[in-house]
């Protein structure tokens, strides 16, 4: 699954904890030049930062090493799980959090993230979004899901799914605690019309593939109810329209990624592929 990697460093870090239980905190990137700043920034408070690039063409690497950031270069993408994996195997710290080079820690999810480790509990931590949409924080927005970001590094094993990957666990003796940091990431989602086209095709052309895989029928039929009722959703229930023109934007451009999802899934079935780009 993986293959060596080139490793380029950052200034040497402090020295390693020996008081304490340790932070690793791990970053995706490929030609994040104009997030990678920020997000370094976010996650300095960590006694280890990571990036594990996937082949950029810009200065992401040279900013994130600027930074004093970790950097690992694997340029043959093979997704999301392989490239978290990856990471995984460069963690040193106690606990790892998982951070994606367009998101941003605030400090008070920064105290909570502390708080945790302090704690030295066993556990996995699951964190909400707050969504800025195109140039936008929308503030009324409701978080879809929680997502598990945060884990004793000595729990995890891999990572699985070519969308929406998620954690494979090692065998553990007794159930896993799950908690919920209260404070939420600042997700910079969707900046431009363009940039949301283009995260169009990567994750309606991912899941499309990946519901091939389940065995699973398309069409345009079942693409429009799946789109409607997302639409629906996220819109009305989770209250996206109260972010004006923004919040419809980042609800309509979900909705269109479920509806080709099941169109490619019944016209592009036998081209399907789990190695889309990002």
């Amino acid at each position: 699954m993986s293959t060596p990697s080139s490793s380029v460093s950052g200034p040497v870090a402090a020295a390693w904890p020996t008081d304490r239980p340790s932070l690793t905190i791990g970053i995706l990137t490929k030609n994040e030049a104009h997030h990678i700043e920020a997000c370094v920034r976010s996650a300095a408070f960590a006694d280890q930062v990571i990036v594990v690039d996937s082949g950029s063409t810009d200065n992401t690497v040279a900013l994130a090493q600027g930074l004093g950031a970790e950097v690992h270069l694997y340029p043959d993408w093979q997704g999301f799980a392989v490239q978290r994996t990856r990471l995984l195997s460069h963690a040193r710290g106690d606990y790892l959090f998982y951070l994606d080079a367009d998101e941003l820690i605030t400090p008070a999810l920064q105290a909570q993230i502390e708080a945790a480790v302090r704690s030295g509990e066993r556990a996995i931590w699951a964190i909400e979004w707050s969504v800025v949409a195109y140039g936008r924080e929308l503030k009324y927005f409701l978080s879809q899901s929680r997502l598990d970001r945060m884990f004793r590094r000595d729990m995890l094993e891999r990572y699985e799914g070519v969308v929406h990957e998620h954690a494979v666990l090692k065998p553990q003796d007794q159930p896993v605690p799950r908690h919920a940091f209260k404070a939420r990431l600042l997700h910079y989602s969707r900046e431009t019309v363009r940039g949301s086209l283009e995260k169009l095709t990567q994750y309606a052309m991912l899941g499309a593939a990946k519901r091939a895989q389940a065995g699973k029928r398309g069409g345009v039929l079942r693409g429009m109810a799946s789109a409607f009722a997302i639409f629906l959703r996220l819109y009305v229930f989770r209250l996206g329209f109260l972010g004006g023109g923004p919040g419809f934007l980042f609800c309509y451009f979900i909705a269109l990624e479920c509806f080709f999802r099941y169109a490619a899934l019944y016209y592009d079935r036998e081209s399907l592929s789990q190695s889309v780009g990002r």
